[in-house]
C-alpha cells in the first residue's frame, strides 16, 4: 500500500526537484558554486562511514537513464533519479528527478525504452545545473546504485566535463549486500533481484522509479545484514575480504 502511494505521488510529481534549498546553487555566482563544490569534496574526504551502524546510515540511492553505455564516446545522461534513505527506511518525501538538456534527440530506441523524448530534453536544464542539484541533494552522504560501476563512469565524465572537478562520492554496490545475504542466487538484473524479493517496480526504465526500486532492495538487504550479525559496512568488508 505504501509503496503504491509513493509510485503515485511520483507519477504527480515527475520532472521536479524535492526540497526548498536545491535551485538555490544554479542561481550562484560562479564563485561560490566553486566554493560549495570544494568544501563538499573536503567533507567527503575526512567523513568516515564505515563504522556508522546500518540503521543510522544515511544514503541517497540513484539511478541515472542514458543513451548508451560508453560516456568518453559520446554517451549521455538523459536523466537521474534519487531517493534519500536512513537505514532501512525509505524517505518518501526526499525525492529527486531530474532531465537533462539535449539538442540531439535520442535514438527511438532509447525513446521505446524510457519513454524520454528530444522535446522533454529540449525542455530540460544543463547538465552542469542539474549536477550541481543532485550534488547539493545528496550532501555528503554515501551513494548506492545497482550495476554501480555504469552510474560511476558517467557521474565521473559528467562531473570532469561539465563542472570541471573531479567525482569523489562513495558508492556502493547492492551487490554488496546481496552477495552477502544470498550468495547461493547469481540474479544480475534489477527485474530478477526485485522479483525475487517481492519489490514492485512502477514504471522500468525510469530514473526515479528504478531508483526507488533499487532502495526498496536495499532495504531489504540492511535487514537482512542486521538480521545475520552485521553492524555496519566495515564488517560487511571484512566479511568479503575473508572469503575465498
Amino acid at each position: 500500500m505504501v509503496m503504491n502511494q509513493m509510485l503515485q505521488f511520483i507519477k504527480q510529481m515527475s520532472g521536479k526537484i524535492y526540497g526548498s534549498d536545491l535551485t538555490s546553487l544554479s542561481n550562484q555566482a560562479d564563485p561560490r558554486k566553486i566554493a560549495y563544490l570544494r568544501n563538499l569534496q573536503r567533507e567527503l574526504k575526512k567523513k568516515d562511514v564505515l563504522s556508522v551502524p546500518f540503521k543510522e546510515l544515511p544514503v541517497v540511492v540513484f539511478d541515472i537513464e542514458t543513451t548508451g553505455f560508453y560516456p568518453y564516446n559520446g554517451d549521455c545522461i538523459l536523466s537521474i533519479g534519487a531517493v534519500k534513505m536512513i537505514g532501512s527506511e525509505v524517505l518518501e518525501d526526499q525525492l529527486f528527478y531530474k532531465t537533462i538538456y539535449n539538442d540531439t534527440p535520442p535514438s527511438q530506441e532509447i525513446v521505446d525504452l524510457t519513454g524520454i523524448t528530444g522535446s522533454e530534453l529540449k525542455k530540460a536544464e544543463p547538465l552542469d545545473v542539474v549536477l550541481k542539484q543532485f550534488f547539493q541533494f545528496v550532501k555528503s552522504d554515501t551513494l548506492v546504485a545497482h550495476h554501480s560501476s555504469h552510474e560511476k563512469q558517467f557521474m565521473k565524465h559528467a562531473s570532469w566535463t561539465a563542472l570541471k572537478t573531479s567525482f569523489q562520492h562513495r558508492i556502493i554496490d547492492t551487490t554488496f549486500l546481496t552477495k552477502v545475504m544470498a550468495p547461493e542466487i547469481e540474479h544480475v538484473s534489477l527485474d530478477d533481484w526485485c522479483d525475487h524479493y517481492d519489490v514492485p517496480i512502477g514504471k522500468r526504465h525510469h530514473a526515479l522509479y528504478d531508483a526507488v526500486a533499487t532502495a526498496r532492495l536495499w532495504s531489504k538487504g540492511v535487514q537482512k545484514v542486521e538480521d545475520m550479525g552485521f553492524h555496519n559496512l566495515k564488517d560487511i568488508y571484512t566479511h568479503i575480504a575473508s572469503l575465498p
